[in-house]
């Protein structure tokens, strides 16, 4: 199968899908004609008296200044080469290779005055795995992510560094040992490749296909944990959420339901003395829906902004150049802000549910261990979550609400979207390691429940669990029990087997809205 630049629409899904290399992007014929029109546009400004921004007119506050004909072309390199200011570590390969996916589509829609070359050479490093280094830090997240796309680009001309074979090499040797030359840039491509979103928008995209998945598991560690604890599944009648029918919670509820039928553990208890569950238990359509409908509001934003042109000026197809502001980050910065909180709120309950799990109630052992004392049992590993709970805390700050001029007053707000993003996928990444160590506590309490047995899936889900953990005993290290979980959440894998067993069961647990 596969993606036509420029033309297909794309979603976080086919993003993620070009980005992990199980689809191919190419340029289609429709797109390669308007790509061709609006060079042949940049062209003629080029070679004609009209003043166009970044064109034959300096950067940022310098934009009433005109450049000479014959420095049309110097301009370019030199805006490559002067926003190459980021620093820190680098930025991971998937988000590299959706900052480019991101670029080509929307250069390929013909409004930015590239060459069909350049596209094509972007092309080149995805399908050859050569990626650019691009710094983390740098960008304000206005008049386009400037520093991250100028790096981003820089191997373009043969500067910069890439990532070859695991090595990091100045890009014009990697070049010229592929019989490459660096592309000879035309009147406006310095500016259309650093002008626009695609940093913003790649961490946006990364952290919006790990926040999905952290949905998913959320539930199903909530639903494990709620077994250990002999929780009630009262809460989630169909008839308390249709009272107040908000999307997320209608899911959620509808989900722990399914997940819980057939469940003899929770019909054992069914009419126990205990009216009611801690909120942790019994909140969670609400608080994990909540989660879910800021998930939806992200979805639509970042589809909006995969299919958009982010470059400044815009060559439109009547022949004006017009300049505007559709660089600016602040569209995703806010749903970012947003989105973080609400990814930091399914690692908060869910720490809350582990530490349920550690008081010695409903019939569990004290730190979920026999002989406590003597052990710690799983004491520890919700210290852990305690320091990543607070940790994402402290990244909830909404810098979207945040804007310090620059380009001496020319670029007077800035949406510091980038830092939102950044932020965003670092929480999720947080969450992973929370909901894995409350998955290792909620199969040792369910333990404590047997001979009874939890519904069809859950008892799969357990099994798959002590097929990789066992049951603790006595103490031991478990930075290996909780490295074997994360990962097998963070791949994938972990759901992958859920949905399998959902199907064998033919149980229906789709988790769109």
């Amino acid at each position: 199968m596969e993606f036509k630049y420029g033309e297909d629409r794309l979603t976080i899904g086919l993003a993620m899908q070009l980005a992990r290399r199980d689809m191919q992007g190419v340029i289609g014929k429709g797109a390669r004609e308007a790509i061709h029109k609006s060079w042949q546009r940049a062209l003629e400004i080029a070679g004609g008296t009209e003043a166009v921004y970044g064109v034959n007119t300096g950067f940022g506050p310098l934009c009433s200044t005109r450049v000479s004909s014959n420095q049309v072309i110097e301009l370019q390199y030199n805006l490559l080469r002067s926003h190459s200011v980021g620093v820190g570590a680098p930025i991971p390969d998937i988000v590299v290779r959706l900052m480019l996916i991101t670029k080509i589509h929307s250069l390929a829609r013909g409004y930015s005055g590239i060459q069909p070359a350049t596209l094509e050479r972007m092309m080149w490093h995805l399908d050859h795995n050569i990626l650019p280094i691009v710094p983390e830090k740098g960008s304000v997240g206005a008049s386009g992510d400037l520093a991250p796309l100028a790096h981003l680009c820089l191997p373009l001309i043969g500067d910069g560094y890439v990532m070859d074979k695991g090595v990091k090499r100045p890009a014009g040797e990697v070049l010229s040992e592929h019989g490459l030359k660096p592309l000879s840039l035309g009147p406006k491509e310095g500016l259309a490749l650093i002008n626009g979103t695609q940093f913003i928008l790649a961490f946006a995209v990364a952290f919006a296909d790990r926040f999905s998945s952290l949905l998913d598991i959320a539930d199903i560690a909530g639903a494990l944990s709620l077994e250990g604890l002999e929780g009630s599944s009262k809460p989630f009648d169909n008839a308390l959420h249709e009272l107040r029918p908000y999307a997320g919670s209608r899911l959620v509820a509808s989900r722990l339901r399914k997940l819980l039928e057939g469940s003899e553990i929770l019909k054992s208890h069914e009419h126990c003395e205990r009216v009611q569950d801690p909120y942790s238990l019994r909140c969670m359509p609400a608080v994990h829906g909540a989660s879910r409908n800021a998930y939806l509001h992200l979805d639509q934003m970042v589809e909006v902004e995969l299919n958009s042109v982010t470059d400044n000026p815009i060559l439109l197809p009547d022949g004006r150049s017009v300049s505007g502001g559709n660089f600016h980050g602040q569209p995703l910065a806010i749903p970012l802000d947003y989105a973080t909180i609400a990814a930091a709120e399914l690692g908060n309950i869910s720490e809350r549910r582990s530490y349920l799990m550690l008081e010695g109630k409903y019939g569990l052992p004290s730190m979920l261990i026999k002989e406590a004392g003597v052990n710690s049992g799983f004491m520890i590993p919700q210290y852990t979550q305690a320091a990543l709970v607070t940790e994402n805390r402290a990244m909830c700050f909404p810098t979207s609400a945040d804007s310090v001029p620059t380009g001496m007053g020319q670029e007077d707000h800035v949406s510091m979207g980038s830092i939102s993003a950044r932020k965003a996928y670092e929480v999720a990444g947080n969450v992973y390691h929370i909901l894995s160590i409350e998955i290792m506590y909620a199969a040792q309490a369910m333990d404590f429940r047997r001979p009874r047995t939890s519904s069809p899936i859950l008892e799969t889900v357990h099994k798959w669990i002590r097929s990789r953990v066992e049951h603790v005993e006595r103490d031991r290290i478990f930075s290996g029990d909780m490295e074997v979980l994360h990962d097998s959440m963070i791949s994938g894998e972990f759901l992958q087997m859920v949905a399998r067993a959902a199907e064998e069961l033919e149980l229906d647990i789709n988790s769109e809205l």
